[in-house]
């Protein structure tokens, strides 16, 4: 199987419709720690639903768009990464991540992250990569600043998430920002 190690016991993986059981037992075991600012607990509900979440996005990766990675700790699935939005013709992506609390405060997502700007800069020739985050979700924004996004602004009140409207933050990366820091 193809994967990439982000340390001794960590990997990064392309996260597909195979694994939609795997999938389903990481949210489960993270569905109220994830799912308070990402959406995929509430559309991974049971099997089916994982397999039709998983398989979605396949089909949007297919298109050249969406792509989840998984990341997995000791052989377990913790969490991922993923292009939310990839736009080739433009050179616009962004690149959003996840994690159960199994995986939190080990570097996995900065590292994730890493490898998927690597590769949508330098194979893909993507211009500008964006972060999208809830202003209250300090961890990811956190992640962004390691990664060396510029927060651009606020969109007030834009995203309805679990019945509650939340502020997002964009933060952004140009291509020859990316490169100069590497």
């Amino acid at each position: 199987m193809f994967s990439i190690d982000l340390a001794d016991d960590a990997q990064l993986f392309p996260l597909e419709v195979w694994h939609a059981e795997e999938f389903l037992a990481h949210i489960d075991r993270g569905r109220e720690f994830i799912g308070q600012y990402v959406p995929f607990p509430d559309r991974a509900t049971d099997l089916e639903s994982a397999r039709t979440l998983l398989g979605s996005n396949a089909h949007k990766a297919a298109d050249d768009g969406v792509r989840l990675y998984g990341i997995r700790l000791g052989g377990t699935l913790v969490g991922g990464v993923l292009f939310p939005a990839f736009d080739a013709k433009t050179g616009n992506c962004e690149v959003g991540c996840w994690l159960e609390p199994a995986g939190v405060g080990r570097g996995l997502v900065t590292k994730a992250c890493r490898v998927l700007i690597d590769w949508a800069v330098d194979v893909r020739g993507m211009h500008r990569v964006e972060w999208h985050v809830a202003s209250a979700n300090k961890k990811s924004i956190a992640v962004a600043e390691r990664l060396g996004f510029t927060r651009e602004g606020v969109m007030r009140e834009n995203h309805l998430h679990r019945g509650v409207r939340q502020d997002t933050e964009v933060w952004a990366l140009l291509a020859r920002e990316w490169r100069a820091a590497s």
